[in-house]
């Protein structure tokens, strides 16, 4: 049990911070509520407004977001999730022995077949 014990209080101050830092946050913020604030803010883009008429009678939003955006997260968790495994995988490279090499270099195809898609979907042009 005394091996745990610096992880609760560590669990604990942190919950202890985000809960403390959102009530700070909700007293002393300013409330200025308008229709801006309320609409979805995705880098830059504006929504664009729907002929039609929503629930409470205002014209609608449509949120049509460019697929670029999600091929960009995708891009993302993919060297994301590369980094996670291949860091101690490179710890204990000595230890893994054969399997850890045949192991990582199936991991790597894997994530090279997903960057290569990113590739082919044009994803990582900038223009």
């Amino acid at each position: 049990m005394n091996a745990y014990v610096p992880i609760l209080v560590l669990g604990s101050i942190a919950v202890i911070f985000a809960v403390f830092s959102a009530v700070v946050a909700s007293v002393v913020g300013p409330r200025r509520h308008n229709r801006a604030k309320l609409e979805a803010y995705e880098c830059g883009i504006e929504p664009m407004r729907h002929p039609g008429e929503g629930a409470d009678g205002r014209a609608a939003i449509v949120q049509r977001i460019p697929v670029k955006y999600y091929l960009t997260a995708m891009l993302f968790i993919i060297f994301d999730i590369e980094i996670v495994f291949l860091y101690p995988w490179a710890v204990h490279f000595d230890a893994l022995g054969t399997f850890g090499l045949i192991a990582m270099v199936v991991f790597v195809v894997n994530v090279s077949v997903a960057y290569a898609y990113e590739w082919r979907r044009g994803g990582l042009s900038w223009d």
